[in-house]
């Protein structure tokens, strides 16, 4: 049975850092395109970064230069950096993977919450 589990979400101030992970069971990421959406109260959910099999990575508009993501195969983890947070930053992410076969997967999502 696949699981993704995100967890690193929290209370942050404007222009702080947080760093979300996604961990995998029963898929293996280094085979799988992955990828951490957001949806804010009242807002369709959006794309905020991919990492495809091969390794490229592409982010939103409103998140390049600010967010990161990365994947370390041997724990079978994604995880996403997020420095200079704003306000707007604000919403439930949730982690997506698509497998080889076009399986999709995604997690419960973590709360972040961008407020002074």
């Amino acid at each position: 049975q696949v699981q993704l589990v995100e967890s690193g979400g929290g209370l942050v101030q404007p222009g702080g850092s947080l760093r979300l992970s996604c961990a995998a069971s029963g898929t293996i990421f280094s085979i799988s395109a992955v990828g951490w959406y957001r949806q804010a109260p009242g807002k369709q959910r959006e794309l905020v970064a991919q990492i495809s099999r091969g390794g490229t990575t592409t982010y939103a508009d409103s998140v390049k230069g600010r967010f990161t993501i990365s994947r370390d195969n041997a724990k079978n983890t994604v995880y996403l950096q997020m420095n200079s947070l704003k306000p707007e930053d604000t919403a439930v992410y949730y982690c997506k993977s698509e497998n080889a076969f076009g399986r999709v997967y995604w997690g419960q999502g973590t709360q972040v919450t961008v407020s002074s």
